[in-house]
């Protein structure tokens, strides 16, 4: 007897040795890390906010928590980013849009649009908590406001030094890149060569050059070839945004420009681009005016639109733009968010002609969109994009998914549904239905591709030691359901999902967690 119980408490003192205490465990997951590999059998043991262990774990482990993840896939949390929260983050922190889709970090401050100081954002950020990780570049068209204001012209030589010294004091603060925004006020002024010297300030700090390019219809290959030369010319590694082609006049030109991306990545410019899987885009109502229109800002452009000459000249010249892209109606643009008057919302420009007593034709049309550009713009979803221009740039290997979404209001307004289905969207309808790329290949473009390219460090992979952002979903029941016509509906599938080791969506709920964090520049 005393020998057995000698050998028991040998037993027992050889297993505690090898047990090992941790926050969570996920058991019994197919694990998909991030790297693009095939997936594996295995658990996930989660301490102090990083991943400790993964594999077949020892039933020697021991937990507060542990989830059964069976007939489940464990991943990295997805990183989005193409984003744009500012002043939403205050009004909704939880950001439950983006967790029920499987989002764990968000980078924003993109199009040329930033808080300025990003110090001070990034202050008010810790002290808020919110339920995401967010990154944010540092946007030209605020930095250039905060200078310039709304002049068309080049910038003095002072006034570039002095928008180079608010560059490198964001990079200094955290952030991650400069962005511009070239469709938008003021950045459409700005020359190539002011953009070169911001993006050299960038460069010095190992930040990266994100863009929304100055066309991405009919001049897009001027676009794409302005922003690999900025690369070039800045030495620093370029993200194209949202990149699409616009314009049924256009459909079909994607194998012309995603060429041009590989053929520059084959020269040696480090050149990646992020798409999200719709065929319609969002922007501003304003961006359908002539760029010469929006010189000066709000007033000057109000000016415009209620002086008769000059309204005049503007519809002529839209009317002929349309008519060169064979559009009858002005039915593809449709109001998302209209403050003046929210009964337009998810109305077509050619709808809300008929509603104000217009005859159904293209100039009426246009004088609709004055109209209502006059008023105050308003936030629109643009149908022009094709399905397979979609899909083909949807299998380039280095393209990552981004929703280019603001965090959102529930039922406020018809925006786009990317706000709440991209990535669920890519996994239930390009991975699943369609196989247009494969399970493992998508959670790569989600996280550790991101990751990588913007230089967030320890994020984006499954492994020992990295923050433990993860997503637990189910391959065969994730899908997004928003739509354009009913968007304010959250994906389903992702049961679980940890921000920084912390279950914020339990069991298919957002359970209110804050455990987000700011990521800045080649922080740990």
């Amino acid at each position: 007897m005393t020998k057995r119980l000698l050998l028991l408490s040998f037993l027992l003192a050889a297993f505690g040795a090898h047990a090992q205490q941790c926050d969570l465990l996920i058991r019994n997951a197919k694990i998909i890390d991030g790297t693009g590999n095939s997936w594996f059998y295995g658990d996930v043991a989660v301490k102090d906010g990083k991943v400790l262990q993964t594999g077949r774990l020892p039933a020697g482990f021991t937990a507060s928590r542990t989830i059964d993840a069976a007939g489940m896939v464990a991943a990295p949390g997805f990183i989005d980013v193409h984003t744009h929260i500012e002043g939403d983050e205050f009004k909704v922190p939880t950001a439950d849009n983006f967790l029920y889709d499987g989002v764990t970090t968000v980078v924003t401050g993109n199009c040329g649009s930033s808080n300025v100081d990003l110090g001070r954002y990034f202050h008010r950020l810790d002290s808020l908590k919110t339920s995401v990780n967010v990154a944010s570049l540092i946007g030209h068209n605020d930095v250039r406001r905060a200078i310039m204001g709304s002049s068309d012209r080049a910038p003095t030589a002072t006034e570039q030094q002095q928008m180079e010294a608010l560059v490198a004091k964001a990079m200094q603060n955290g952030a991650v890149g400069l962005s511009t925004g070239l469709i938008y006020l003021p950045g459409l002024y700005a020359r190539t060569p002011e953009v070169v010297g911001l993006a050299r300030v960038a460069a010095q700090y190992g930040g990266l050059y994100a863009t929304h390019m100055r066309n991405e219809g009919d001049a897009v290959e001027a676009a794409i070839a302005e922003a690999l030369a900025i690369g070039r010319q800045a030495n620093i590694p370029v993200e194209i945004s949202h990149f699409k082609i616009g314009g049924k006049q256009n459909w079909g030109r994607s194998k012309i420009t995603l060429a041009m991306v590989e053929k520059a990545r084959r020269e040696g410019l480090e050149v990646t681009i992020d798409q999200y899987p719709y065929t319609a885009s969002s922007t501003s109502l304003r961006t359908m005016l002539p760029d010469w229109a929006l010189s000066g800002g709000t007033d000057s452009i109000q000016y415009r639109l209620t002086d008769p000459a000059i309204r005049k000249k503007i519809a002529a010249e839209m009317t002929a733009l349309y008519k060169n892209r064979r559009l009858k109606h002005l039915d593809y643009a449709v109001v998302a968010y209209f403050r003046q008057d929210t009964s337009l919302n998810g109305k077509n420009i050619a709808e809300i002609n008929t509603i104000k007593g217009r005859k159904p034709r293209l100039k009426e049309e246009v004088q609709t969109v004055l109209d209502l550009a006059a008023q105050g713009s308003a936030s629109m979803v643009f149908h022009g994009m094709s399905e397979e221009d979609v899909q083909y740039i949807m299998r380039y290997p280095f393209n990552m998914f981004a929703s280019d979404a603001s965090i959102r209001e529930y039922n406020v307004g018809v925006p786009h549904p990317r706000g709440y289905g991209t990535n669920a969207r890519v996994l239930g309808k390009y991975v699943r239905e369609e196989k247009v790329i494969g399970l493992e290949e998508a959670v790569r473009r989600m996280s550790s591709l991101p990751a990588q390219k913007f230089r967030l460090q320890n994020r984006g992979l499954l492994l020992p030691g990295y923050a433990a952002d993860i997503v637990v979903f189910n391959p065969d029941e994730v899908k997004d359901r928003s739509t354009f016509t009913a968007p304010h509906q959250y994906s389903t599938g992702f049961q679980y999902v940890l921000v920084n080791g912390v279950v914020t969506v339990d069991g298919g709920r957002h359970n209110g967690t804050r455990s987000g964090a700011v990521l800045k520049l080649n922080a740990p």
